[in-house]
């Protein structure tokens, strides 16, 4: 019998979460999953999930685990990053007259023509794991997504990603997120290790460095939205506090996700106060956020003053807390964070993970009742796959090019 966190627990959730992903395929890239693991057909395909599913089909593959009963073969989940590949390089979400990729596209004719940040640091790692599983096509992909980020979102004098613009790259909206920014590290770190050019590294270390500082300003609790001269909005989307990609408040999720981040970036860079920041950010999300209303779990959000504003429990939240421990773990060696990433595994065993139909609820209700307010369905396995995948690796490099370098788990399984 498996204990939840336990290596063969871990496997087999990969597994599982492999198998669910492999009926998302569309024409345009990978589309959005209901409670079963069908595709939502009510639904766009959207940049995002294309990305993320391409993502995890090339980092499955690499693992190269002996699949189980249910899971799928190596050789399947190569050509489901395949797919996402040629998809990302000439389907409806490339945007072939100006540049860029669409945010999202329904029957082959793009529905959300804006340019988002968000979507195209996913392009970016994608593009990075398909490179180092191997996929036709994910070199030339990669340069093309690093030439478009650096072209188009890097602000060199910020050291920082701007937000998003209109189709032809000719108006920038004012906003500025940091929500874009994360997912800009992870991208570049990727890059940085596939690439060898520490140029990628460097960035990513700017932009830690900068929302380090926003965090130790605001007693670890981090502002995400800003203004075009990257001044704090911290009362922003109060009437919209659920939003499912900018809301309201101090995000606890986020907390836990810069954590690891900042970890990672240490761990490439040498930036020892970011290992600082690492903890006051987990110490901070974990005080507000965990069991902080009378019931177990995490609270998706809270104000400035760490009183909890959405309640529900989102999927990802908890995923990222077990990367976050899992991390300190590895960087610090101390016992409590082991101790604490048992206790949420335990915690996803019993109220997230869905042993009959597949995958994780992605949202519960204040009373770990299974939701859909702000994340309807399944969409995707991406925070789940690499919460089950961290504990299997070092903390850098990224990653794919972890699971390249030491030739996948094989029959390892992951301890």
């Amino acid at each position: 019998m498996t204990v939840p966190g336990d290596p063969a627990f871990l496997a087999a959730q990969r597994a599982g979460l492999l198998r669910f992903m492999t009926g998302a395929a569309r024409p345009d890239g990978f589309g959005w999953l209901d409670e079963d693991g069908r595709v939502d057909v009510s639904r766009p395909v959207e940049l995002w999930i294309t990305c993320r599913m391409t993502h995890v089909a090339a980092l499955g593959s690499l693992a190269g685990e002996a699949p189980a009963a249910d899971g799928p073969a190596v050789s399947a989940l190569r050509g489901l990053a395949a797919h996402g590949v040629a998809a990302l390089a000439s389907g409806a979400l490339h945007d072939d007259a100006h540049g860029g990729w669409f945010a999202a596209a329904v029957d082959g004719v793009p529905t959300v023509t804006t340019k988002q940040a968000y979507g195209h640091a996913f392009v970016v790692l994608a593009a990075s794991s398909a490179v180092a599983a191997g996929i036709e096509g994910g070199e030339e992909l990669l340069v093309e997504a690093l030439q478009v980020s650096q072209d188009r979102f890097w602000d060199e004098a910020a050291g920082l990603s701007v937000e998003e613009w209109e189709r032809s790259w000719t108006a920038l909206d004012e906003y500025r997120g940091v929500n874009a920014n994360m997912h800009t590290v992870e991208a570049y770190l990727a890059a940085g290790d596939i690439t060898g050019d520490r140029r990628w590294h460097e960035r990513a270390g700017r932009i830690a460095d900068r929302v380090a500082g926003w965090a130790r300003a605001n007693a670890w609790r981090i502002p995400e939205h800003f203004d075009a001269a990257w001044e704090p909005m911290l009362e922003h989307h109060r009437d919209e506090p659920a939003h499912p990609f900018r809301p309201y408040g101090a995000t606890v999720g986020h907390g836990l996700e810069w954590a690891r981040l900042m970890l990672a970036v240490d761990a490439s860079l040498g930036r020892s106060s970011l290992r600082d920041a690492a903890v006051a950010l987990y110490n901070r999300a974990v005080d507000d956020g965990w069991d902080a209303d009378g019931a177990v779990g995490f609270v998706y959000t809270t104000d400035w003053a760490g009183t909890p504003v959405v309640r529900e429990r989102m999927h990802w939240v908890l995923a990222e807390a077990v990367n976050a421990a899992e991390a300190l773990r590895q960087a610090t060696g101390e016992a409590r964070y082991a101790a604490d990433a048992a206790a949420w595994w335990a915690y996803a065993a019993e109220y997230l993970i869905d042993h009959h139909r597949g995958s994780w609820h992605h949202e519960l209700d204040p009373h770990n009742r299974p939701a859909g307010t702000v994340w309807p369905g399944k969409p995707d396995v991406y925070h789940a796959y690499q919460a089950a995948l961290l504990p299997a690796l070092p903390l850098v490099p990224s990653f794919a090019v972890a699971l390249r370098d030491r030739g996948g788990l094989g029959d390892n399984l992951g301890g």
